[in-house]
């Protein structure tokens, strides 16, 4: 008889408030759409996964841990959904982890990060309008996304594309370990004169860059950068996580695992 379970597979974050209005919501929202399955949860962050354990006592799997815990409680048919926002250096090492189990199985899919085609970026950029509709056209939206030196980093550039294409030009995505940097934005936001900049994450949750890279007081943070620039800067700390039209995307990618 099949038992089937979702593997929710996450960076992983140390700001338990965060967490649960993004990570959390996620796998509720996964297991709501498949009643049939047992939701299990794998981090990817070694540093975070030491971090909880250490400062809360709480033991969170690893990839190949999960597959071992799913194996032992007689899963036979896994999909692998990740949260990850591009298929980088994370989602690789995920995907190599899995199928070094899918022998174990009767069988292993694997589901998409949020940006894997551009229909997903269009997707994503539309739920990102709706969502941040209160930004008035005499205003400017700045995301910080992750950025990577893996090939997929091409999506952050791609979506200033999309943005433009959808009316959305004082939509404006950076990056704080990839390209476009901020100082790549710093053209446009000079010519869009904005009377106000929203700065938000463009990350599943709002940790550690969103709050110290992003709108932290340190003067290298995005928000000091600007302010010294002479704009005036609101954050909105809020993950994509935390956005139902985002969650559905994976819920979406989960049924359609390969």
């Amino acid at each position: 008889m099949s038992k089937k379970a979702i593997l929710a597979v996450s960076f992983g974050t140390s700001f338990n408030e965060t967490r649960k209005v993004t990570i959390d919501a996620i796998e509720a929202d996964l297991a709501a759409a498949n009643p049939d399955a047992v939701v299990y949860r794998a981090w990817t962050s070694g540093m975070i996964l030491r971090k909880i354990a250490k400062r809360d006592g709480v033991h969170i799997d690893t990839v190949p841990e999960a597959f071992e815990r799913m194996e032992k409680d007689g899963i036979t048919d896994v999909v692998v959904q990740p949260t990850h926002v591009i298929n980088g250096i994370e989602n690789d090492k995920m995907m190599d982890a899995a199928r070094s189990y899918s022998d174990r199985f009767t069988s292993v899919k694997i589901g998409s990060p949020l940006l894997t085609t551009a229909e997903d970026a269009m997707e994503c950029a539309k739920a990102l309008k709706q969502e941040f509709s209160f930004v008035t056209d005499r205003e400017a939206l700045v995301f910080m996304g992750h950025g990577s030196e893996h090939y997929a980093n091409f999506v952050y550039p791609a979506m200033n594309y999309i943005f433009e294409e959808l009316g959305m030009k004082n939509f404006l995505l950076g990056t704080v370990e990839g390209y476009p940097e901020l100082s790549s934005l710093m053209a446009d936001l000079k010519k869009l004169q904005p009377e106000k900049i929203w700065l938000a994450p463009f990350m599943i949750v709002a940790g550690d860059h969103a709050n110290n890279d992003l709108a932290g007081d340190e003067e290298d943070s995005w928000k000091s950068i600007l302010e010294a620039e002479g704009f005036k800067t609101e954050a909105v700390l809020k993950g994509l996580g935390e956005m139902k039209s985002i969650r559905t995307m994976f819920v979406e990618h989960a049924q359609n695992a390969k």
